[in-house]
């Protein structure tokens, strides 16, 4: 997560980034002591804001979901503290009923007295009522690990969960307590996000990434959690490896949410490679690929690009009507069907979207859970899908936890899929 990427990274990304969490909600309230003393101040990241402003509004019109940027930009303005146009351009995303649900976004703290606004999040409640169709799996013993991802290995029928505060990876039995995979002592780790096996040979690839630095790495165990190899992006800039998808042939695949971009990484030659997709990526995050590796599904801020993996044509997956596919964190495939965490839409929640033939289309959205609070990453058994329900991400500003009253044991939930 970065500055301005959905509630999962950095805090989070994880930062996530925080223009919509901790770190807007703490530069706002820098903010207002500035005003008063009578002089408006904005955000220190204003003028990042302000780009992201700037291709969000060209993209509409190009992509398959209006909702989408028009929720992304009524947040930014928020987050700029121009609540006029915020609450304008609001109105005209709620409209559309996609299921934008702000109420839970740190981003709209400065209209949260508005009573236009009040209206608003009632219309979407209605609009959009609570779904429970998960329970609680298993729990954790420890309540600081803030976690990012999750995966799921077969061959050991453990969990394995990465943490971004102590730098480290638990495996969890599918029947006990967690236990150290990788210690977060050993190998001087970056915060540990999305994580991956490799269902051909059971080795461990994940990412890793200081938002704040911009620095990142791919990381790659053994089963019993060495350190094989971690590999640094050779491009200038910020980076920050997010999630990854690993190809029966030993390449990895992942998204670059500070740059912008997705990576294949060629096992052979150690080298990253940008994919060429149809549009201007923004926080890339949630990806996913079919059984048969035909086609992957890269989320980001405003959708989900399909791409497919023979022939490098790219496309936007249409959502339909009354449907987004914005913000998704953890995206995963599953009998057709793309399963997706979705953070970027102001209250999360987990949803099953059944695709057309092709893959280009959202035929049905079936909504599994919500509202969540801080959510991540999820992982596949069977016909199960299995979720990280509480994060605690904003209760993390960087290194340093905020509250420790509020520490809670990592709780993770199972639901069935349709």
């Amino acid at each position: 997560m970065g500055s301005g990427t959905p509630l999962r990274r950095f805090p989070v990304r994880f930062a996530a980034l925080l223009l919509f969490t901790l770190g807007g909600a703490l530069a706002g309230a820098a903010q207002e002591q500035e005003e008063t003393r009578g002089a408006p101040a904005e955000p220190a990241d204003a003028a990042e804001i302000r780009a992201q402003i700037t291709l969000a509004e060209s993209l509409l019109g190009k992509t398959a979901d209006r909702g989408a940027i028009l929720y992304f930009l009524a947040a930014s303005n928020a987050s700029l503290r121009e609540t006029l146009p915020a609450l304008d351009l609001l109105k005209k995303c709620l409209v559309l009923k996609e299921g934008f649900d702000p109420s839970g976004d740190n981003a709209f703290a400065v209209l949260r007295t508005s009573p236009d606004f009040r209206k608003l999040v009632e219309q979407v409640h209605k609009d959009f009522p609570l779904v429970t169709h998960s329970h609680i799996a298993f729990t954790t013993t420890a309540k600081d690990l803030f976690p990012e991802g999750l995966a799921y290995d077969p061959a050991n029928d453990s969990f394995y969960l990465s943490s971004i505060y102590h730098r480290k990876i638990v495996r969890i039995p599918h029947e006990g307590k967690e236990v150290d995979f990788v210690p977060g002592d050993l190998y001087n780790l970056l915060p540990v996000l999305g994580i991956r096996v490799n269902s051909s040979d059971g080795t461990i690839w994940s990412a890793s990434a200081n938002e704040d630095a911009g620095t990142s790495e791919l990381l790659h165990f053994d089963r019993s959690g060495a350190l094989l190899a971690r590999y640094s992006p050779t491009e200038k800039g910020k980076h920050e490896f997010n999630d990854v998808v690993v190809l029966r042939g030993g390449d990895v695949i992942l998204t670059d949410t500070l740059a912008n971009e997705v990576e294949r990484f060629d096992a052979r030659t150690h080298t990253f490679t940008p994919l060429h997709v149809a549009r201007e990526l923004l926080f890339p995050n949630g990806i996913a690929l079919t059984d048969y590796e035909q086609a992957l599904y890269v989320a980001d801020q405003f959708g989900i690009v399909r791409v497919d993996l023979q022939s490098g044509a790219s496309a936007e997956v249409d959502p339909g009507p009354r449907n987004t596919l914005a913000g998704v964190d953890g995206l995963y495939w599953h009998k057709g069907s793309l399963v997706g965490i979705q953070n970027g839409i102001g209250t999360p929640r987990v949803a099953a979207f059944h695709l057309s033939a092709d893959g280009l289309h959202a035929a049905r959205a079936t909504v599994l859970e919500s509202p969540l609070k801080t959510p991540s990453t999820g992982a596949l058994h069977d016909d199960d899908f299995y979720f990280i329900v509480n994060t605690e991400i904003d209760n993390l500003n960087g290194e340093h936890i905020l509250d420790l009253t509020r520490l809670a044991p990592v709780r993770i939930a199972v639901v069935r899929l349709p």
